[in-house]
């Protein structure tokens, strides 16, 4: 099997340059990395050449816009799969040789368990807890399975099909040709939500518990207007396209958005969304969520800008570089 190793990246440099090295080190190498260099201004393009990395640098159109070029490019070159990570995080030795063992034909995507690098009992990203549909449950009293201990006693074979997949996925090239590319208008969240559902129409998606991806805990970042913006709206749209009970999972979401607010900002930050001078953001997320309008739109609405939102200017030339 011909693989290739993609990461994504924006102004991370050292951060890439252990995740690399992390890359480097595996039992099973893959046969190619390649970094999509989402114009970084840190330096990132000469530690790449210095360190002999193949890389592609273009317009920093969101991770989204990276895992696209990555998978592209692996369909153009003729690889079987491409094993796909953020620039944060790093694998364990044996990661990709126990992926490997489980992409048979009829797997869309075998992929790593995500473990707080601090503290490696504990995801960190929660993991779903499904319903008889594969579908997250909405209510339950273990509705997130925040630590590997409890996902071993509901994945006893080893395996578990629900997965984080920008975070050492393994994706079955032969799959992605027939469901197609990651959606680039997903900008900041909700890529790999879709994603992970349309692999999951043409194959089954795992989550392999011996394939290890370390990562820093993200459960105290900020969390901006941007970010609340596109979780709330990209995620409203998700609900609408691949969930059950969409009034209920958005009225959720909508909790949730604010919530982690609350944590990471402050209450008052959240009195300012539903009340105060940020109450546009809440509500023009609510409003594009329930139309289902994808595509980079934020801008800062308590500047009173008449200009134009964000858009993404396509079509700018980007360029493989080799040292």
């Amino acid at each position: 099997m011909k693989i290739l190793a993609a990461v994504v990246t924006f102004n991370r440099r050292e951060l890439l340059r252990r995740c690399l090295r992390n890359i480097q080190g595996q039992t099973r190498r893959p046969d190619v990395i390649l970094v999509i260099n989402n114009a970084s201004t840190d330096g990132t393009d000469k530690m790449l050449r210095d360190e002999c990395i193949s890389f592609i640098t273009q317009e920093n159109i969101g991770p989204a816009g990276g895992w696209s070029r990555a998978i592209q490019h692996a369909l153009d070159e003729g690889f079987d799969a491409i094993w796909l990570m953020d620039d944060d995080g790093y694998p364990e030795a044996h990661a990709l040789g126990v992926l490997e063992a489980q992409l048979t034909a009829e797997v869309a995507c075998a992929s790593s368990i995500v473990l707080c690098e601090d503290r490696p009992t504990h995801f960190v990203f929660p993991v779903a807890t499904l319903d008889k549909a594969g579908l997250p449950i909405i209510v339950g009293a273990r509705r997130k399975l925040t630590t590997l201990e409890r996902l071993l006693e509901q994945a006893p074979n080893g395996t578990y099909p629900f997965a984080y997949l920008f975070n050492g996925a393994l994706i079955n090239l032969a799959v992605a040709c027939k469901v197609g590319n990651v959606n680039k208008d997903f900008y900041i969240y909700g890529d790999e939500v879709d994603y992970f559902f349309r692999l999951r129409q043409a194959g089954k998606v795992i989550s392999v518990l011996e394939a290890v991806q370390f990562h820093p805990d993200v459960s105290q970042r900020p969390y901006t207007s941007a970010k609340l913006y596109y979780y709330i709206k990209n995620t409203m749209i998700l609900n609408g396209w691949h969930m059950n009970a969409r009034t209920i999972r958005n009225v959720l979401t909508i909790l949730a958005g604010l919530g982690r607010t609350a944590k990471r900002n402050g209450i008052l930050k959240v009195l300012s969304y539903l009340l105060g001078a940020d109450a546009p953001v809440l509500y023009f997320a609510i409003a594009r969520g329930l139309s289902g309008k994808i595509g980079r739109d934020f801008r800062d609405w308590t500047k009173r800008s008449d200009g134009p939102p964000e858009s993404v200017q396509a079509g700018r030339s980007a360029s493989l570089q080799k040292s």
